[in-house]
């Protein structure tokens, strides 16, 4: 019996502004199956998350809900713990950013940084949108490349090439919230003074608490030299404001990961014994790890241990970065239905599959992981179904029919038995170390000889020959014992299986030591299927249903009115907001896979948009430009299946070919308003 140690893990915690994916699950399953492996080995382990929940693209989405933020990370809390639960992600706690603890330690390490001379203030200058009278984050702030030309890019960088730059370099430069040209203003902004701790960085990220290809990424910083960090950010802002520092607020990114303090103080409150300090505390001896993705790194392994350590609280002891998930080879794709919520999985497939399957994939490394679907469905039912479930179902019958569910009182097979037992010191060692993958080889390898020996006795030949009752049960029995032993071994990565299986067992739940006792003179219940097959259908009902999920195609107007013909009025001052502009068609653009859109970059005299318009049955592009056309310009980017559309084109018609554009009077200019 080993020392037990005290363990504290954690997981990025998702964003409050959308729903999970199946390429969120990599890294909470995986987190998931090492916590409770731990549990297992008899370990004061502890899991804690919450919900990422400021910041301004949550600000924006509650406003266009029309909701408040606290309503929209509600729901989403909501949405998030319910799809956690169903794929058995056992949290011992779960909380939210936006909350009294996340905001006592985001200004407690705030303070304590400010105090000892970490933190300083200047002045910055930044985009600022007029219309909607913010800051723009670079993400918000859209427009050419300075690189390679490329149309419609971030602020931050490009998507065409990968250049990355800053927004005051972007070509043409507008707000992706109201297409207004962003002005630069200026502002006072703190910031996070990083390079203070370098020397203590450098040796913490070479002291192995990091994955090797993790710090040779961040020497790459180090030989740029730290920057400091931004920490601040103006209002309007959905987030805690800084202590004394009225209409300025903490960037999301610094309270976030503070989250994870936030979520164990939370369960501190609520479990007798339970001490932050000693899994927090500059002098802790406690284990703490953080699971996380590798596009997060520069955070979690440079700014919050600096944050940390200048505020007088323990740095991690290991930060484990995992790859990104690809789907037959590919990024996820909605227009392949690869990109596939947690939701829309668990309407079609049992959530153990995805958690076998990842395992099976999962090392210790931060290579990216591919979901092959066609593999999936072979390898579960090879090797879930066809190798472990099956075993058990080959044995009670013949026990429950024959020997009322009691098992042999000697195992007729110890050697084989023990076999499987000594396996366990190497397969705690792969879950250990996070080479979930060779543990799923080396379980699989010994259900390989459980079926094996059930074939060599075969005992529905057996139970068909008088007396020889005892040789059946003592078969059946032997059977029933390995399959525990393996089910115990997969009990991290299933848990709902092996809880089924210890009810149908009638056993209490397996911990690491109790796999190596079998069960001799015992009752079982009568077996119930454990695990059915994958059926090709399911996951083809559940990639269309991912298909589903994506916003159609705009319908041309006359389907519109054909299908409401009496459109609900409304009053000439709201009218009179339309903002119809003349705007001159500078590129024609057909896109790939819509057979109705084309993309269209519009002048409207010195400015431009880009808008998506279903128009391309009636007109040839290459005559399209040089044309001049009317648009309505204030009207909010929407994003479309095939990008980001930045207004609207006036026509009409019935449909098909006749579908016509609306044509301003002769002597228009581009950027005219049309009376």
């Amino acid at each position: 019996m080993t020392t037990p140690r005290d363990i504290l893990v954690t997981s990025a915690l998702p964003y409050a502004n959308g729903p999970i994916h199946i390429g969120h699950m990599v890294e909470y399953i995986q987190t998931d199956i090492w916590a409770r492996f731990q549990k297992m080995r008899g370990h004061n382990c502890w899991y804690v998350c919450a919900d990422d929940a400021h910041g301004t693209p949550i600000m924006l989405r509650a406003r266009q809900e029309g909701i408040s933020p606290e309503a929209l990370i509600a729901r989403m809390a909501e949405e998030h713990q319910a799809d956690f639960a169903a794929f058995r992600i056992g949290f011992d706690n779960y909380h939210s950013t936006h909350s009294p603890e996340n905001q006592h330690y985001s200004s407690l390490i705030y303070e304590r940084n400010r105090d000892a001379g970490h933190i300083v203030k200047r002045t910055i200058t930044q985009a600022y949108d007029p219309v909607e009278q913010m800051f723009l984050p670079d993400r918000f702030i859209k427009g050419e490349c300075p690189k390679c030309g490329a149309a419609d890019q971030y602020g931050d960088n490009c998507e065409a090439c990968g250049a990355s730059y800053s927004p005051a370099e972007l070509k043409h430069p507008r707000s992706a919230l109201s297409g207004a040209v962003p002005e630069q203003r200026e502002s006072e902004h703190y910031f996070f003074r990083l390079g203070d701790f370098e020397e203590l960085l450098k040796r913490w990220t070479r002291s192995g608490s990091l994955q090797k290809e993790v710090a040779n990424k961040l020497d790459e910083w180090f030989a740029a030299g730290l920057q400091e960090w931004d920490i601040s950010r103006d209002a309007p802002y959905f987030g805690f404001e800084i202590p004394d520092h009225p209409g300025k607020f903490f960037y999301v990114w610094l309270d976030a990961p503070i989250g994870y303090m936030a979520s164990f103080q939370n369960l501190c409150d609520r479990t007798a014994g339970l001490d932050f300090e000693q899994f927090w505390g500059k002098d802790s001896v406690a284990e703490l790890y953080h699971f996380i993705g590798k596009d997060i790194i520069y955070f979690h392994a440079l700014f919050f241990p600096a944050m940390l350590h200048g505020a007088g609280f323990r740095m991690p002891s290991a930060i484990f970065a995992h790859g990104f998930l690809t789907v037959d080879g590919q990024k996820m794709s909605k227009s392949r239905g690869t990109f596939i919520k947690a939701r829309t999985y668990l309407d079609h497939l049992n959530p153990e599959y995805l958690r076998y399957y990842f395992a099976a994939k999962l090392g210790a490394g931060v290579d990216d992981i591919d979901l092959n679907l066609e593999d999936f469905t072979a390898r579960v039912n090879a090797d879930l179904v066809g190798k472990v479930v099956n075993i058990a179902s080959r044995s009670a019958g013949f026990l429950t029919k024959r020997f009322n569910g009691r098992l042999s009182g000697t195992l007729s097979e110890p050697e084989l038995f023990a076999q499987l037992v000594r396996a366990g010191d190497s397969i705690a060692n792969a879950y250990e170390r996070r080479e979930f993958s060779r543990a799923a080889r080396e379980i699989t390898a010994l259900a390989d000889l459980a079926n094996q020996y059930i074939d060599g006795k075969a005992p529905w030949v057996i139970a068909k020959q008088a007396g020889r009752d005892a040789e059946l049960q003592d078969i059946c029995s032997m059977g029933i014992n390995l399959f525990r032993v393996l089910i115990g071994y997969l009990s991290p990565i299933l848990p709902g299986t092996a809880a089924d299986s210890e009810a149908f067992l009638k056993i209490a739940p397996l911990t690491w030591d109790t796999i190596a006792e079998p069960l001799l003179d015992h009752e079982i219940a009568p077996f119930k299927p454990l695990m059915t097959r994958v059926d090709p259908k399911q996951v083809e009902a559940m990639l269309e249903a991912s298909r589903e999920d994506l916003s159609a195609e705009p319908a041309p107007l006359s389907k519109h009115l054909a299908r409401d013909p009496i459109a609900k009025t409304v009053d000439f001052e709201t009218f009179a907001k339309t903002d119809l502009r003349v705007a001159l068609i500078r590129e024609a653009q057909r896109i790939e896979g819509a057979d109705k859109l084309l993309r269209l970059t519009l002048d409207l005299g010195g400015e431009t948009r880009t808008v998506i318009a279903g128009i391309r049955s009636a007109y040839d592009p290459d005559e399209l430009v040089g044309r001049l056309t009317v648009m309505v310009a204030n009207l909010a980017p929407r994003k479309m299946r095939f990008g980001i559309s930045e207004g609207m084109l006036l026509a009409a018609g019935p449909g098909g070919q006749d579908i016509f554009m609306l044509s301003p009077d002769a002597g228009a200019a581009p950027g005219m308003k049309v009376k």
